[in-house]
């Protein structure tokens, strides 16, 4: 299997993802430029995070019209897989491979810090991850407050698309320990096909030993494991 990151002007978590992906994970992986069309035979597509474009306009908002976003989103409707993080996420939702929107975090201050998520949902990034126990993640976001309509709530309720939600150190799950103002606490979702994956937390930032974090690496061997 081999791994693309995308890179975008802005793009800030590239690096840090491509060299956990090589490095401790020991994947094949390979940096996609904006300006590109080609994936290079990659079959999971990473958007890392970071500041698209300088979020000048909307937070991935103008991302999506970069020329490898056609090849992504393609490769996606294909039933291929894509992850999008932090400002990944954003683009997906921007795109429409991902429902509804992230909004400014309720406190309308950037955040950044270690924090709890749990799994709420089995899917491919969840599979070695125990749902009563929760990972510890750190969040660096402006903009991480998930929303939308009442009607697409209830999908992604019953379709079984929320994937995690912020939590305590004990795995409770309620609005005190939700950093932003998301809806329902979500931390990350996916598609009804279950092949794009949006999350806020950073997974490639708790996956080596040096940071004394290593519960990210849980959902990447999820991926290497069972595909």
């Amino acid at each position: 299997m081999k791994f693309g990151v995308v890179v975008f002007p802005g793009s800030n978590c590239d690096h840090d993802m491509y060299y956990n992906l090589k490095t401790k994970l020991k994947q094949d992986v390979e940096f996609l430029w904006h300006k590109e069309t080609s994936l290079k035979k990659c079959d999971f597509i990473i958007l890392p995070g970071g500041f698209s474009y300088g979020d000048y306009l909307r937070s991935g908002a103008i991302a999506q019209f970069s020329p490898i976003m056609k090849s992504v989103i393609e490769h996606a409707r294909k039933g291929k897989y894509v992850l999008g993080v932090c400002n990944g996420f954003q683009i997906l939702c921007e795109c429409n491979l991902l429902p509804g929107t992230l909004l400014r975090n309720i406190n309308q201050k950037f955040i950044c810090k270690n924090l709890y998520i749990k799994s709420s949902n089995s899917c491919l990034i969840t599979k070695k991850i125990n749902s009563k126990t929760p990972l510890k993640i750190p969040i660096a976001h402006a903009e991480g407050r998930y929303y939308t309509d009442q009607k697409t709530l209830k999908s992604l309720v019953s379709n079984k698309q929320i994937i995690f939600k912020y939590c305590d150190a004990n795995g409770e799950v309620n609005m005190e320990f939700n950093p932003n103002g998301s809806m329902k606490n979500i931390a990350g979702i996916c598609n009804k096909a279950k092949n794009v994956f949006g999350m806020m937390p950073h997974p490639e930032r708790a996956c080596d030993e040096n940071l004394n974090n290593i519960d990210g690496k849980l959902i990447f061997e999820s991926i290497i494991e069972n595909i």
